[in-house]
């Protein structure tokens, strides 16, 4: 039961880098709440790798070993909800929670992720985070000298099937319309005998998440095995823009050097503001985010 209503740092969102945070700011004495709603982006992903002492675990096993570790440190609690409003206050932050608890705070971190927005592709959805893929650092030896397929086009499916073809030759691409790469790279392509596909994709078949085929408008369909494509995406969360963070163009939260977001005293770490998108990448802003805002409290309890 929380019956403390009032923290130094309110982390919202507590999958890994929210947790690793959360362990950096405990391991300092700050008072630390976080929030979760308990839907972290990779519920789907059977295993995590290319994050050492965890490679092959699973997503769930980690979080879980973690919330425990973190528990340890009596400053920190958990609220398991949804955090629905945040506003500036005076004194730092006021957060609601969907139950209509309300938390206040001197800082805040948002660990919250992205939201994939799936194609509107029968069997796609059943596929993603299992055999379609976002990262061959993550998954690429699991699926290495398969039947592959990456979804893509232009300038980015051609600099995507360089890097895929690290783990496979067995490679085409499929730009899902009317191929817009030059005739340079369509040339290079052909060189490393990575197949153009432009026909529309209708449907994945699978089986368990696996894929078996890609069927196509023109009723043709190829077999693979897995298959990349780097999904567009929203904030999971929308309470960074309605406090005023600036968003990347990419769509990513804009932070600076400490992580600190255009608006002072919010910190974001984790998939909301990374490329790279890795357990292992998030874990290492967390714990550099938690480490900044005990400095910046440190900082101005010195003023």
């Amino acid at each position: 039961m929380i019956h403390n209503t009032n923290y130094e740092v309110i982390i919202i969102g507590g999958s890994y880098s929210g947790l690793s945070a959360a362990m950096s700011l405990g391991r300092s004495l700050r008072q630390v709440l976080v929030i979760d709603s308990g839907l972290p982006c990779n519920r789907q992903t059977p295993h995590s790798h290319n994050f050492i002492t965890h490679d092959g675990e699973k997503p769930a096993v980690i979080s879980a070993k973690a919330k425990v570790q973190v528990d340890f440190y009596d400053t920190v609690q958990f609220y398991n909800g949804l955090a629905i409003s945040a506003i500036q206050t005076e004194n730092g932050f006021e957060i609601k929670t969907e139950s209509g608890k309300v938390f206040t705070s001197e800082k805040v971190l948002f660990a919250t992720g992205i939201r994939d927005l799936l194609p509107k592709i029968d069997g796609f959805a059943d596929c993603w985070g299992i055999s379609i893929l976002h990262c061959p650092y993550c998954h690429g030896y699991e699926v290495k000298k398969e039947k592959t397929a990456i979804i893509a086009n232009g300038d980015m499916g051609f600099e995507y099937a360089k890097l895929i073809s690290n783990w496979t030759t067995d490679l085409r691409i499929l730009t899902n319309g009317k191929s817009i790469f030059t005739l340079e790279q369509s040339r290079i392509l052909q060189e490393h005998k990575i197949q153009i596909i432009e026909d529309e994709i209708v449907a994945v078949e699978q089986e368990n998440g696996y894929i078996q085929h890609i069927g196509f408008k023109n009723q043709s369909k190829i077999e693979v095995k897995a298959v990349y494509f780097k999904l567009p995406f929203e904030q999971h969360c929308p309470l960074p823009k309605s406090l005023g963070c600036e968003l990347t163009e990419q769509g990513l939260l804009k932070v600076d050097a400490f992580q600190k977001t255009t608006v002072p005293g919010v910190f974001a770490s984790g998939d909301c503001h990374i490329q790279a998108r890795s357990v292992a990448m998030a874990v290492s802003s967390g714990s550099f985010a938690g480490a900044s805002i005990n400095k910046e409290l440190i900082d101005e309890s010195f003023v």
